[in-house]
Protein backbone atom coordinates (compact mmCIF):
# COMPACT_ATOMS: atom_id res chain seq x y z
CA UNK A 1 0.00 0.00 0.00
CA UNK A 2 2.85 2.31 0.50
CA UNK A 3 4.27 1.73 -2.68
CA UNK A 4 0.66 3.19 -4.07
CA UNK A 5 1.41 6.10 -2.45
CA UNK A 6 5.07 6.70 -3.37
CA UNK A 7 3.99 6.96 -6.77
CA UNK A 8 1.39 9.24 -6.95
CA UNK A 9 2.55 12.40 -9.25
CA UNK A 10 3.43 15.06 -7.49
CA UNK A 11 0.83 18.31 -7.45
CA UNK A 12 2.06 21.39 -9.27
CA UNK A 13 0.67 24.91 -8.57
CA UNK A 14 -1.80 25.75 -10.68
CA UNK A 15 -0.78 29.21 -10.99
CA UNK A 16 2.22 28.64 -12.68
CA UNK A 17 0.14 26.58 -15.18
CA UNK A 18 -2.10 28.99 -16.26
CA UNK A 19 -2.04 30.13 -19.83
CA UNK A 20 -2.36 33.87 -18.63
CA UNK A 21 0.64 33.61 -16.15
CA UNK A 22 2.67 32.13 -18.75
CA UNK A 23 2.41 34.75 -21.28
CA UNK A 24 2.94 36.96 -18.52
CA UNK A 25 6.36 35.24 -17.81
CA UNK A 26 7.16 35.15 -22.07
CA UNK A 27 7.06 39.35 -21.21
CA UNK A 28 10.68 38.24 -18.99
CA UNK A 29 10.20 40.65 -16.47
CA UNK A 30 12.64 40.21 -13.90
CA UNK A 31 10.56 41.06 -10.84
CA UNK A 32 9.11 37.96 -9.67
CA UNK A 33 7.34 39.44 -6.87
CA UNK A 34 5.33 41.60 -9.31
CA UNK A 35 4.73 38.97 -12.13
CA UNK A 36 2.88 37.38 -8.87
CA UNK A 37 0.68 41.01 -8.37
CA UNK A 38 0.07 40.55 -11.94
CA UNK A 39 -1.19 37.73 -12.25
CA UNK A 40 -3.65 38.52 -9.05
CA UNK A 41 -5.15 41.24 -10.23
CA UNK A 42 -5.57 39.74 -13.79
CA UNK A 43 -7.59 37.13 -11.88
CA UNK A 44 -9.54 39.83 -9.92
CA UNK A 45 -10.86 41.43 -12.93
CA UNK A 46 -11.40 38.56 -15.44
CA UNK A 47 -13.04 36.41 -12.90
CA UNK A 48 -14.75 38.48 -10.18
CA UNK A 49 -14.87 41.87 -11.15
CA UNK A 50 -15.56 40.07 -14.88
CA UNK A 51 -13.69 43.27 -17.22
CA UNK A 52 -13.59 42.56 -20.81
CA UNK A 53 -10.32 42.08 -22.88
CA UNK A 54 -7.62 42.29 -19.88
CA UNK A 55 -4.16 41.68 -21.47
CA UNK A 56 -1.06 42.02 -20.52
CA UNK A 57 1.84 43.75 -21.68
CA UNK A 58 5.67 45.17 -20.58
CA UNK A 59 6.40 48.42 -20.07
CA UNK A 60 10.29 48.39 -21.35
CA UNK A 61 11.02 51.43 -19.43
CA UNK A 62 9.92 50.36 -15.66
CA UNK A 63 10.51 46.39 -16.13
CA UNK A 64 6.87 45.62 -14.89
CA UNK A 65 3.83 43.87 -16.33
CA UNK A 66 1.01 46.22 -16.82
CA UNK A 67 -2.53 45.34 -17.42
CA UNK A 68 -4.80 46.75 -20.28
CA UNK A 69 -8.63 46.04 -20.30
CA UNK A 70 -12.30 47.38 -19.82
CA UNK A 71 -14.79 47.56 -16.90
CA UNK A 72 -17.37 46.80 -19.54
CA UNK A 73 -17.94 46.09 -23.11
CA UNK A 74 -18.00 49.66 -24.77
CA UNK A 75 -15.89 51.16 -21.51
CA UNK A 76 -12.40 52.81 -22.52
CA UNK A 77 -9.20 51.40 -22.05
CA UNK A 78 -7.69 51.74 -18.89
CA UNK A 79 -3.86 50.56 -17.87
CA UNK A 80 -3.92 48.62 -14.62
CA UNK A 81 0.06 48.57 -12.65
CA UNK A 82 -0.14 45.81 -10.16
CA UNK A 83 2.47 46.42 -7.19
CA UNK A 84 3.30 44.75 -4.37
CA UNK A 85 3.00 46.43 -1.47
CA UNK A 86 6.58 46.22 -0.15
CA UNK A 87 7.58 48.02 -3.30
CA UNK A 88 8.09 51.72 -3.83
CA UNK A 89 6.46 53.99 -6.66
CA UNK A 90 7.98 57.10 -8.01
CA UNK A 91 6.55 60.14 -10.03
CA UNK A 92 8.76 59.33 -13.17
CA UNK A 93 7.19 55.27 -13.14
CA UNK A 94 3.35 56.92 -12.82
CA UNK A 95 4.32 59.30 -15.72
CA UNK A 96 5.08 56.90 -17.97
CA UNK A 97 1.96 54.62 -17.20
CA UNK A 98 -0.15 57.99 -17.76
CA UNK A 99 1.72 58.90 -20.49
CA UNK A 100 -0.22 55.93 -22.53
CA UNK A 101 -2.96 57.51 -23.14
CA UNK A 102 -5.04 55.62 -21.15
CA UNK A 103 -6.53 56.13 -17.73
CA UNK A 104 -4.62 54.31 -14.84
CA UNK A 105 -5.69 52.47 -11.97
CA UNK A 106 -2.79 51.29 -10.06
CA UNK A 107 -3.35 48.25 -7.33
CA UNK A 108 -1.29 47.48 -4.70
CA UNK A 109 -1.16 43.66 -3.21
CA UNK A 110 -0.33 42.80 0.01
CA UNK A 111 1.05 39.40 0.74
CA UNK A 112 -2.22 37.55 1.77
CA UNK A 113 -3.54 38.74 -1.53
CA UNK A 114 -5.25 41.88 -0.45
CA UNK A 115 -6.06 43.98 -3.60
CA UNK A 116 -6.61 47.85 -3.04
CA UNK A 117 -7.08 49.54 -6.24
CA UNK A 118 -6.54 53.51 -6.78
CA UNK A 119 -7.48 55.38 -10.14
CA UNK A 120 -4.65 57.79 -11.15
CA UNK A 121 -5.39 61.08 -12.96
CA UNK A 122 -2.85 63.43 -15.04
CA UNK A 123 -3.42 66.56 -12.81
CA UNK A 124 -6.22 67.23 -10.14
CA UNK A 125 -9.34 66.01 -10.36
CA UNK A 126 -12.14 68.46 -8.73
CA UNK A 127 -14.34 65.56 -6.43
CA UNK A 128 -18.00 65.15 -7.21
CA UNK A 129 -19.81 66.64 -4.59
CA UNK A 130 -22.15 64.66 -2.53
CA UNK A 131 -25.47 63.12 -3.34
CA UNK A 132 -28.62 63.14 -0.98
CA UNK A 133 -29.84 65.62 1.04
CA UNK A 134 -27.64 66.57 4.06
CA UNK A 135 -28.29 68.64 7.21
CA UNK A 136 -26.18 69.41 9.87
CA UNK A 137 -27.18 67.28 13.01
CA UNK A 138 -26.07 69.88 15.26
CA UNK A 139 -23.08 68.07 16.63
CA UNK A 140 -20.71 71.25 16.62
CA UNK A 141 -23.19 72.97 19.24
CA UNK A 142 -22.42 70.15 21.53
CA UNK A 143 -18.39 69.96 21.32
CA UNK A 144 -16.57 70.91 24.57
CA UNK A 145 -13.94 73.91 23.85
CA UNK A 146 -10.43 73.09 24.30
CA UNK A 147 -9.38 74.68 27.04
CA UNK A 148 -6.30 76.86 26.59
CA UNK A 149 -3.55 76.62 29.64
Amino acid sequence: MSEALDEAPPRLNWILQHPAYQQMKDLEVEDSAQLHAAFLVYMDLTEVRRWKDVSSLKSPELQLVLLEGREKDGAPIQTILPLPVHRSLCHRSIRHVLDRGFPMVLCAVASDSTLVYQKMTDGLVTPDPPVGPFQDAGRRQHRKRRQQH
